[in-house]
């Protein structure tokens, strides 16, 4: 019975630990929505998810070393429910940004973005004027483009040195203009109409040298913060797959560790031990 009491207790230490990767993973998450990726929304049920195990642990490490049955119940209960809460949203987090990626560009090291490349519920919250207003807004603020700025000998990078560099994918679509549009290279967040062809999207009518408009109102841009979240979301993801797995082994061994706890309470009384059970009472005259 001891032995199995120090498991339960040892598999709730272990789950409250695992607690932490995941509450990590959505003040990480948290910590770009303010700084990058600008959506303000998506980190808070990694965070809930996070602090009900931390919760549900501690109130299961005190049944086991307690031996409270009730503790133990609501633990293993309340446990499961948040299991199939964090399989419910990584399974989410995958369908919301399963398809889009960026597109190659001749001579070029960054990749475009495209809108319609992108679909489903994210891009739709993304996308609607009312919300898009806000996240221009945050990604003006956190003057992303402001910080791209290089200098060699005293002058801007030249374009073939900026043409390989590894922009993010909000560098990419919401800093200078889209690639087909034909523009030319003055620095990173100064372009001017070139002689070529001007592509069909209706981006290259929306950019605009002015630092506090840039490339803000493209539907690149939109494409680069969905790019964004998709990148943070799938790392975030690989943590909680890990975390989930061994959740539901320590879990799976907490039941069969509560079933023996029990049964042992069935089959013999408090403080009696196998031996005295053993051994037939004797007769006194």
């Amino acid at each position: 019975m001891r032995a199995s009491n120090h498991l339960i207790g040892l598999l709730n230490f272990t789950t409250f630990l695992l607690s932490v990767p995941i509450l990590g993973g959505g003040i990480w998450l948290s910590s770009r929505a303010n700084n990058t990726d600008c959506l303000k929304f998506l980190q808070w049920p990694l965070i809930v998810i996070g602090v009900a195990i931390m919760v549900v642990s501690l109130a299961g490490f005190a049944g086991a070393c307690y031996r409270n049955t009730f503790l133990m119940y609501l633990y293993l209960w309340t446990m499961f429910l948040i299991i199939a809460t964090l399989i419910g949203f990584i399974i989410f987090a995958y369908a919301v940004t399963d398809k889009g990626s960026g597109r190659a560009v001749l001579n070029r090291v960054y990749p475009d973005y495209y809108l319609e490349d992108y679909d489903g519920w994210l891009k739709e919250r993304v996308a609607s004027e009312s919300y898009w207003g806000k996240i221009s807004s945050c990604i003006r603020d956190s003057k992303v483009c402001g910080k791209m700025g290089r200098f060699v000998g005293g002058v801007p990078e030249s374009a073939d040195m900026f043409y390989l560099r590894k922009l993010s994918p909000i560098q990419s679509g919401c800093c200078k203009p889209p690639t087909e549009c034909g523009y030319v290279y003055g620095n990173e967040t100064i372009w001017t109409p070139g002689g070529g062809l001007v592509g069909n999207s209706l981006d290259c009518s929306k950019w605009s040298n002015d630092q506090s408009q840039l490339c803000y109102s493209c539907d690149s841009c939109k494409a680069g913060v969905l790019a964004s979240v998709k990148k943070s979301w799938r790392k975030v993801s690989v943590i909680n797959i890990v975390v989930l797995i061994i959740l539901v082994i320590a879990y799976v061994v907490a039941c069969a560790a509560f079933r023996n706890n029990k049964r042992m309470d069935n089959d013999e009384p408090y403080g009696e031990t196998r031996m005295e059970k053993a051994q037939p009472s004797r007769i006194h005259f």
